[in-house]
C-alpha cells in the first residue's frame, strides 16, 4: 500500500508519544474544546455542555498526566534495557502541542523519530488524524526529523494480556454471574464505513474493536459478553454506532433483570474523561436507580506491559521484522512522515 515504510528496518534516535491532549485548568476548557472541534461548526452551547464534564473534574483532564506516566514507564524500561533513547511528548489539541515538541526535537539534533500515537485503532479520528498531525508538524518546522509511526496495536499480545488480567480481576470482584460489557467510543456510521483503505471494505474501526473484545474475552475465559458504544457527541439526526452503553445496561436491567455488570473500556488505554466521567459517573448514576451495580475493569496504560508493548512496536520498526499477530483484522498505520496507508484511506 502506498505510504507504508519498507521492511528493511530503520534505527531511530528519539521516540515521540503523540496524543489528543486535554485542559489543565478551568480557563483552558473552552479553548481546548474549540481546538478539538475546529472546522466542525459545533454550537457554543454544545461546547458549554461538554465543558461541564471537565469542570466537575476541576477543569483538568487526566490525559496529560496519564501520558506522562506512560512516558515515565517507557523511560524506565529503556533504562532497564540499557538504551539511551530520549522520549518526547506532543499533543494535537493542547500543550505541549506537537509542533512545539518537534521544534524542540530539531533543537536537540533529532534526525529520525519513531511516533507512538495513543490510539489502538483505525479510522479517521483514531489513525488518519494522527497522520495529519505528523504531516502538519513537519510542514511547520524547518528541518523536522523523519518521523516513522508505529502501527496500530489493537491485538498486540501485551495489550490483550493486560486487559485480560484486569478483566479477570474485575469479574472476580463482581457479583457471580455479572454480565460483561465491552465499550468503546462511538463514531458516526459514515465515518466507520470509510475507516481503512477502500480495498479492505471499510469499518476497520468497529471490526478492530470487536476483534480486540473477542481476544480479551477469550484470554480471560469469558464466553458471553456484549459490545456497546459510548460518548457520542453528534446531533440525533446523524446515525452513530450503537447501542449506547447507558441504553444497553438500562435495557438489560428492565428486560432481563440484570443487576450486575462488568464494564471493560476496551476503546481506551487509560482513565480519560470518557472513562471516569462517562462510565464511572454518568453510567453509574443512570443505572443505580434501576438497581444495577457497575464494576469497571482497569485500563492498561499505567502497566509495565503497556510500556513493553510500545518498545516491541519500536523493535518492529528498527528490525524490519513484524511480530506475529493474533488478530484476524488488519492492523495498519505504520507510515513515514504522515503519509496515509493507501489512497482514500480513512476519508474524513
Amino acid at each position: 500500500m502506498t505510504g507504508s515504510t519498507d521492511d528493511t528496518g530503520q534505527q531511530v534516535d528519539a521516540l515521540l508519544v503523540l496524543s489528543f491532549g486535554g485542559p489543565e485548568g478551568q480557563e483552558d476548557v473552552i479553548p481546548f474544546l474549540e481546538n478539538v472541534t475546529r472546522g466542525r461548526g459545533i454550537p457554543r452551547e454544545r461546547l458549554e455542555e461538554v465543558a461541564t464534564h471537565y469542570r466537575h473534574l476541576g477543569g483538568r483532564s487526566p490525559i496529560n498526566d496519564l501520558n506522562r506516566e506512560i512516558i515515565t514507564n517507557v523511560e524506565a524500561e529503556l533504562a532497564r534495557r540499557g538504551r539511551d533513547l530520549p522520549v518526547y511528548f506532543g499533543n494535537r489539541n493542547w500543550m505541549p502541542m506537537v509542533e512545539d515538541t518537534v521544534r524542540q526535537m530539531v533543537a536537540d539534533g533529532v534526525r529520525t523519530a519513531a511516533v507512538f500515537a495513543t490510539s489502538a485503532w483505525g479510522g479517521y479520528s483514531g489513525c488518519a488524524q494522527y497522520q495529519e498531525d505528523i504531516a502538519r508538524a513537519r510542514d511547520q518546522v524547518e528541518g523536522a526529523p523523519t518521523m516513522v509511526r508505529l502501527r496500530q496495536f489493537y491485538d498486540h499480545p501485551l495489550f490483550v494480556q493486560r486487559f485480560a488480567t484486569d478483566l479477570k480481576a474485575a469479574v472476580a470482584s463482581a457479583a457471580p454471574g455479572a454480565r460483561v460489557i465491552f465499550t468503546a467510543h462511538s463514531v458516526p456510521n459514515a465515518a466507520d464505513e470509510t475507516a481503512g483503505p477502500p480495498a479492505l471494505g471499510g469499518r476497520l474501526y468497529s471490526r478492530q474493536v470487536a476483534e480486540a473484545s473477542r481476544l480479551v474475552a477469550a484470554a480471560a475465559g469469558v464466553e458471553d459478553y456484549d459490545l456497546v458504544w459510548q460518548s457520542r457527541s453528534g446531533p440525533p439526526s446523524v446515525p452513530w454506532l450503537e447501542p449506547d452503553v447507558v441504553d444497553h445496561v438500562s435495557d438489560l436491567a428492565s428486560t432481563k433483570e440484570v443487576r450486575d455488570v462488568v464494564v471493560v473500556p476496551i476503546g481506551f488505554i487509560s482513565d480519560h474523561v470518557e472513562v471516569i466521567w462517562d462510565l464511572d459517573t454518568e453510567l453509574v448514576d443512570e443505572v443505580r436507580e434501576l438497581g444495577v451495580t457497575v464494576t469497571r475493569c482497569a485500563t492498561p496504560g499505567p502497566s509495565p506491559e503497556f510500556a513493553g508493548m510500545i518498545l516491541e512496536l519500536l523493535d518492529e520498526v528498527e528490525s524490519g521484522t513484524p511480530q506475529e499477530r493474533p488478530g484476524s483484522v488488519p492492523a495498519l498505520g505504520r507510515n513515514r512522515d504522515g503519509s496515509r496507508c493507501a489512497i482514500g484511506c480513512c476519508a474524513r
